[in-house]
């Protein structure tokens, strides 16, 4: 029954990932010019919300593909990255004290998401 919803959870996975992408590399940048509002709780808020329906949609489809992670060797990498993005987006956002440091992990996390996409994109072409 839940396999019927996949094309609706892939694509919801899809947009929320790209919105959270987009989401936080305007807060990131906006956090190394200095602007307040890069934390405002309203954006904070509208990040939790989006990544947790990323999150909740990934596990979905990992249920319904029956592909799962530390068997899977593509999601496994994807999660491996997934964990790192977390840890440099933190950096990048809360944890950094110099400019310096802040820069250097918000390029980080950013390069790192381009590499989840890369790794989901390249799995997704692979099995079509």
């Amino acid at each position: 029954m839940l396999a019927t919803h996949y094309l609706l959870l892939r694509n919801l996975h899809v947009g929320c990932a790209a919105l959270s992408g987009t989401l936080f590399a305007l807060r990131g940048a906006l956090r190394i010019r200095g602007v307040p509002w890069a934390n405002h709780r309203a954006l904070r808020a509208a990040s939790y919300a989006i990544d947790t329906t990323l999150l909740c949609a990934a596990i979905l489809l990992m249920l319904i593909i029956h592909q799962y992670p530390f068997i899977d060797p593509w999601l496994t990498v994807k999660v491996s990255l997934l964990v790192l993005y977390i840890g440099l987006g933190l950096t990048a956002l809360k944890w950094a004290r110099t400019s310096a440091t802040r820069s250097l992990a918000f390029a980080g996390a950013l390069l790192t998401f381009c590499a989840i996409v890369a790794v989901a994109v390249a799995h997704y072409l692979g099995h079509r």
